[in-house]
């Protein structure tokens, strides 16, 4: 059988000499370089997407409290124009009744 299996690797060119050579030394050392490479680029990368997701949750967070804000400062305004005009508040909620009850026979 073992003479078989040499003369199968003699006709094809591998042998065990042939993953020692210095071509295959240098190609392998090749591949480990660019494996290095593009760990370290992908490294930079990662931390480049990390930074930006942390800087956009911070500026939603901030554009959210300030929408909150307005939204609070409109309900506080809109109290306090009903408040100082209860007939034209109503008015106002009877015509938008009206128009939705006209609307909704149409369909």
């Amino acid at each position: 059988m073992a003479i078989s299996q040499n003369a199968t690797a003699q006709a094809t060119g591998t042998t065990n000499s042939g993953l020692n050579s210095p071509v295959t030394e240098r190609a392998s050392e090749a591949a480990h370089h660019a494996v290095d490479a593009m760990a370290i680029k992908a490294a930079a990368a990662e931390d480049t997407l990390r930074k930006t997701a942390a800087s956009s949750q911070e500026t939603l967070a901030h554009k959210q409290e300030e929408i909150k804000q307005q939204l609070q400062t409109t309900y506080s305004k809109t109290h306090e124009l009903a408040a100082q005009n209860p007939l034209a508040t109503a008015g106002i909620a009877f015509v938008a009744g009206m128009l939705v009850t006209v609307l909704l026979r149409r369909s």
